[in-house]
């Protein structure tokens, strides 16, 4: 059943106004440099949607005649920073990793982020409507999103618990995050090692040499205590979180005992104990770093070759609606320049000839720089091609994933690495190695990253301004601004945060202080292809367990693959919104209670669940501000056990008040 929307085509608001496009590019630039740290320190970001959809609405509003489409456009521009910067600190930094760079190229980096972000923004005009217009995918943070916009409209009835919500997430966040009080630990982890066993190895029936002697152990974590990865778990339902959750169960509890149990006290992995960091660590410490070497170095490879066919499998089977849409744009690119489109307001786009001329435009000079990097046009062209495909294949892939577990959770990086290991492959293949091959390779990593990051971002707004009834236009332009302002900016911070961890006797980008996790990733995967010591055997061990997923018939094989790459506090975290979605679903029927009454209550829910959403992130981005302002805040004594009123709290808030809400509590 088709959603109507919130604003009537036929409404003429104010929307693509200076107002909104320069507030929300303000905010593009404030909350993409916070995100810079987050992404820097920690390999995470925090999704701006739901920060930027409130300040959008708590600004505006001061205007007499603003509307809720005009905060859709300031929110859809505001957005860009976050997503833009996390496609950035993902891989950028790799250059400065593998010593490509000897620093910060301000310049170059900048170029890339404007080429990339540009081409996200063109290549999802394409994708638009079989990706918004699909109603099997549930959109979990663009329904937060357009609930608090929605919220704000109906005032006190319908935003008291939006406005809840968020304070008792913000409230959790600040009592758990480093930056905050850290009165609670996130998560807590552990490790449980086997006993010793003997393993005989029979041939032809017959015992075959000596029996070995093998342990290993298990590594354990609990789900993170994050109100907004289980307000997502609620969002996206049981069965996608399970799916989630299976690909972490997988790699933790099967794959990483697997491999400890098989490797020897004299291995490689082994000897990772003996490192003189580790020299004061229990032995149940030392186990746990080796379980997440395991995961990081065998496991993550087998993860990257599961999404490549996952990748290939999703756009085969949207292949109907994507072939559609691809043949209607270029139906549009052939009309002549004055005439219209024949498209209602809601489905008004940038016209496609402006589309392809914009995508050509931006290709040329990128090659350009190409060549620089390998000195060849011929691997020039080569990696071009490969940038051009792979941003709009993984495109399609980061907004059907956006669609289906929300911008927070979707494996950019991961697509990423997997358009990095077609391009090395690739330029490998016609003979381009060295350190210009290693730069184009990242190059076009980098590009197809922040094209993606922007992509999955954008689709998502969209998605916000098909349920709120926008132009679609008018947010495409507003990306477009806020792309072309933040790409000169958001390379400061990372920039500075570099200059400055060096400048107090660190190792500035890929040190202790600033891991960039994904960007060291991206560098050992460059360095391994080009310099022929790539590990095949997993990337290939991960396509052929992909392909039995498919043949099993598994509904979403990329979503297990990406619950591999996840960790298991973040998988296991969002698994939990989904049991409790599932006991909410199983007490209404219970109950008796009609689809209408039922599909009430889940809104409800929904709403509650998205002011999670949004507290949690707003407050995680005011406290990354804060550290960027040498603002140190009191530390408590944390304490694991103070997680488990969190997971309470949540699962009474998200199953109790919609049961008792009434029908004229919400207008």
């Amino acid at each position: 059943m088709s959603q109507q929307p919130y604003v009537h085509e036929s409404a003429r608001l104010p929307e693509f106004t200076f107002r909104a496009v320069a507030l929300g590019v303000l905010q593009a630039v404030i909350l993409g440099a916070a995100n810079a740290y987050l992404g820097l320190k920690a390999g995470q970001t925090i999704a701006a949607t739901f920060p930027a959809a409130v300040i959008s609405m708590l600004v505006l509003r001061a205007f007499r005649n603003s509307s809720i489409l005009e905060e859709n456009v300031s929110r859809t521009a505001g957005s860009v920073g976050e997503a833009l910067v996390a496609g950035a600190i993902f891989t950028l930094p790799a250059f400065v990793i593998a010593g490509v760079w000897e620093g910060f190229n301000y310049w170059e980096s900048s170029f890339m982020m404007l080429v990339g972000g540009s081409l996200g923004v063109l290549f999802v005009i394409f994708l638009r409507r079989p990706l918004v217009e699909d109603p099997s995918l549930p959109f979990p943070e663009a329904t937060a999103a357009a609930a608090i916009h929605k919220a704000g409209q109906k005032g006190a009835a319908g935003g008291r618990y939006l406005f809840a919500t968020m304070g008792m997430a913000a409230l959790v966040e600040l009592l758990k995050n480093g930056a905050g009080f850290t009165a609670i630990r996130d998560s807590v982890s552990g490790f449980v090692a086997f006993a010793s066993s003997k393993v005989t190895f029979l041939r032809r029936g017959q015992p075959f040499g000596e029996p070995g002697s093998y342990a290993g152990g298990l590594h354990y974590e609990s789900p993170f205590a994050s109100p907004a990865f289980m307000g997502v778990g609620y969002i996206i339902g049981p069965r996608l979180a399970a799916l989630n959750f299976s690909g972490g169960v997988l790699a933790w509890l099967i794959l990483v005992p697997l491999i400890l149990f098989l490797s020897g006290e004299g291995s490689a992995l082994m000897n990772v104990t003996h490192l003189p960091a580790l020299s004061d660590a229990s032995d149940a410490e030392r186990l746990e770093v080796v379980a997440d070497q395991a995961w990081r170095g065998i496991v993550r490879p087998i993860a990257v070759g599961a999404m490549l066919v996952s990748a290939v499998w999703t756009l085969f089977k949207m292949r109907g609606p994507l072939l559609s849409g691809i043949g209607r744009a270029l139906m549009d690119a052939r009309r002549a320049p004055g005439a219209q489109a024949t498209s209602a307001r809601l489905n008004a786009d940038i016209p496609m000839r402006w589309v392809l001329i914009c995508i050509v435009v931006l290709l040329v000079p990128m090659t350009g720089l190409f060549a620089w990097f390998t000195g060849g046009l011929a691997a020039a062209l080569t990696a071009a091609l490969a940038m051009t495909v792979a941003g709009f294949v993984f495109s399609a892939v980061a907004g059907y994933l956006v669609g289906v577990i929300g911008s927070s959770a979707s494996p950019i990086s991961g697509l990423a690495l997997s358009s990095l290991v077609v391009s090395a492959v690739l330029l490998v293949g016609i003979g381009v190695t060295g350190m210009g091959a290693m730069a184009a390779v990242l190059a076009v990593a980098a590009v197809v990253c922040c094209a993606v990051s922007i992509g999955g971002g954008i689709i998502q707004d969209l998605k916000v301004g098909h349920i709120l009834g926008g132009t679609p236009w008018a947010m495409e332009w507003a990306e477009i601004i806020a792309v072309i302002f933040t790409s000169f900016v958001l390379v400061l911070p990372i920039a500075l945060l570099h200059n400055a961890d060096i400048l107090q006797g660190g190792a500035g980008i890929g040190g202790e202080g600033l891991p960039a996790p994904q960007a060291g990733l991206m560098a050992m995967l460059t360095q391994g292809i080009v310099g022929g010591e790539m590990a095949w055997p997993l990337i290939g061990m991960g396509i052929a367990f992909a392909v039995g997923l498919i043949m099993l018939g598994c509904p979403s094989p990329m979503i297990v693959a990406v619950g591999m790459y996840l960790d298991l506090a973040t998988s296991s975290a969002i698994f939990v919104g989904g049991l409790i979605r599932w006991i909410a679903d199983r007490i209404m029927t219970r109950r008796g209670m009609d689809e209408a009454e039922q599909e009430f209550r889940v809104n409800i829910g929904t709403l509650l669940a998205s002011g999670l959403i949004a507290g949690e992130a707003l407050m995680a981005i005011l406290l990354a501000i804060l550290v960027n302002a040498h603002v140190t805040l009191p530390k408590l004594t944390p304490s694991g056990w103070l997680a488990i009123p969190v997971f309470a709290a949540v699962g009474f808030v998200l199953v109790a008040i919609p049961m008792r809400a009434r029908r004229a509590s919400v207008s």
